[in-house]
């Protein structure tokens, strides 16, 4: 039998290989801290082990000239669900192989997952964002974002729950908040709705509502655009 290590490893290969950007593994257990306050793997998955997070990078042309190009900055972001699908099938298909089980949590709709959220929370099933702090690849920007050492905000993700036993992260913990938001502030000045807030809270519906009904689906993206974690140059 393949050592939970060896079979991460391939896992991780197969993503780089196939042109994921990050690649963690976070314990379902983690989701049970009474500190989150958010759905659990568990809820959809009773016999979850691990949370596989997978992400790309967007490409800094279609967010540096944001409020323009809006329309290219969704396709964009599009594209990199629809690549981080493609993935993500394929691993998930890699585990069942394997005797396992696996399903691929859905990103489609906003960087909040607005269109398979609960209506009434906007909270999606299972949060990536938190799956990927857990398994060490970013903090939480003010912006409700998880930011990147490479690419700051800049990224798309999913991720997939498994009941195989994987080698997750079990580095010390990052800070939850990132550090430099202490000091920065300019997504709370460039969002058009007001909808972070310097202690760390978010309008969800603010945010949701600009952009389905404002901007008639198209994504706002200013907070991203103005972050400058992650950024070159």
């Amino acid at each position: 039998m393949t050592s939970p290590e060896a079979f991460t490893s391939h896992l991780r290969a197969t993503a780089l290989e196939l042109g994921t950007d990050l690649f963690g593994v976070a314990a379902s257990g983690r989701f049970l801290d009474p500190q989150y306050a958010g759905n659990k793997p568990q809820d959809i998955m009773e016999t979850a082990r691990s949370v596989i997070v997978i992400g790309v990078a967007v490409p800094s042309g279609c967010i540096d000239h944001l409020p323009k190009g809006r329309a290219e900055y969704t396709n964009t972001l599009m594209a990199g669900t629809a690549t981080l699908r493609v993935i993500a099938y394929r691993l998930a298909r890699e585990i069942e192989k394997s005797g396992y089980k696996a399903t691929i949590v859905p990103t489609e709709g906003s960087e909040f997952g607005y269109w398979y959220a609960d209506r009434k929370t906007l909270m999606a099933d299972t949060s990536i964002k938190y799956a990927a702090f857990c398994a060490g690849l970013g903090s939480f920007g003010i912006n409700h974002l998880l930011i990147t050492d490479a690419y700051g905000p800049r990224v798309r993700m999913t991720a997939i729950i498994t009941d195989a036993p994987l080698s997750v992260c079990e580095n010390a913990p990052r800070p939850l908040i990132y550090e430099g938001c202490r000091e920065c502030m300019k997504c709370i000045e460039a969002c058009p709705v007001t909808a972070f807030k310097a202690d760390g809270t978010i309008d969800r519906h603010r945010c949701a509502e600009y952009m389905f009904q404002t901007l008639g689906g198209l994504r706002c993206g200013l907070c991203v655009k103005v972050c400058p974690a992650g950024r070159i140059g």
